[in-house]
């Protein structure tokens, strides 16, 4: 938690701009929305919001429904992209977008210590998600997007997938929306702490592709 801290703070430091910072603990046991609240005592506008445990996509929903800023930015707790970068998706540095999405696959991103195997099993999981419904999206499953306020508040009750394929579901809908979505790189960190466990985790991610293909595509 003291590395996630850190992160939002210097993820504040760098925009500059007044912010609201929601902590969703999606029902951990072990102690993590107390120690976010020693952590980030005395920030401003600062609260933590504590749900049984569903997965990604209701500790999301449940973050999101409660904000209201101008813009709505998502972050992994653990920073894998460093804070700073931030800025790569709000004004002034980006226009014209209504979602921003960070990509670990462009020309410009960079990686840093991941597993071969983990990077092979991601791609083709992305391939499968472009073949079957989000063509041109080379990464929908990095967790750091910026959408602006209105068109989250808007997209996120309308997710019906929990898990790991949330994302695959939200960008589809903000598709079909006609909501302008834009990729943008980032130097990308792995953390071989990350809560996903592709071998467990992957069947149960294709099936709610093809869910959300059925329902959505």
């Amino acid at each position: 938690m003291e590395a996630c801290a850190e992160g939002i703070r210097r993820a504040l430091a760098a925009t500059q701009l007044e912010a609201e910072v929601i902590l969703v603990d999606d029902g951990s046991t072990d102690g993590t929305a107390e120690q976010a609240k020693l952590h980030l005592k005395g920030l401003a506008n600062f609260r933590v919001i504590q749900i049984a445990h569903q997965g990604k996509g209701a500790a999301l929903k449940a973050g999101v429904s409660t904000s209201s800023g101008e813009y709505v930015f998502l972050a992994d707790a653990d920073w894998s992209m460093p804070p700073e970068q931030i800025v790569r998706f709000l004004p002034p540095r980006l226009e014209g977008f209504d979602v921003a999405i960070a990509s670990r696959e462009l020309a410009a991103s960079k990686r840093h210590g991941e597993p071969l195997y983990r990077h092979l099993l991601g791609r083709v999981f992305n391939r499968w998600v472009q073949a079957s419904i989000l063509s041109g999206i080379q990464d929908t499953q990095c967790g750091f997007k910026c959408l602006k306020g209105d068109v989250a508040r808007h997209l996120f009750p309308q997710v019906q997938t929990q898990g790991w394929a949330f994302d695959v579901e939200l960008l589809t809908l903000a598709r079909n929306a006609g909501h302008a979505i834009v990729q943008q790189p980032i130097d990308w960190n792995y953390n071989a702490d990350s809560r996903i466990r592709p071998w467990r985790d992957a069947p149960q991610m294709a099936r709610d592709v093809l869910r959300i293909r059925k329902r959505l595509g």
